[in-house]
């Protein structure tokens, strides 16, 4: 569960931000909510390729069944 505690902390770490841009219509925090959700973006391709790796990890070590 590791994973999914860093998307929660990168959540409430972004919360500010999208706060700020959502509720108070501050253009510079929009600017750091674009960022943010780019960085989340790329933590998710990185957990989808750990997981796709590990789903064949598996895959690889059971025997063929006839």
């Amino acid at each position: 569960m590791n994973r999914l505690e860093e998307i929660r902390t990168m959540l409430v770490e972004f919360e500010k931000d999208f706060a700020k841009f959502y509720e108070k219509g501050n253009n510079a925090a929009g600017t750091r909510v674009r960022k943010h959700m780019s960085t989340l973006k790329a933590k998710a391709q990185e957990i989808r390729n750990e997981v796709q790796a590990m789903k064949a990890a598996t895959k690889g070590d059971s025997a063929p069944t006839a």
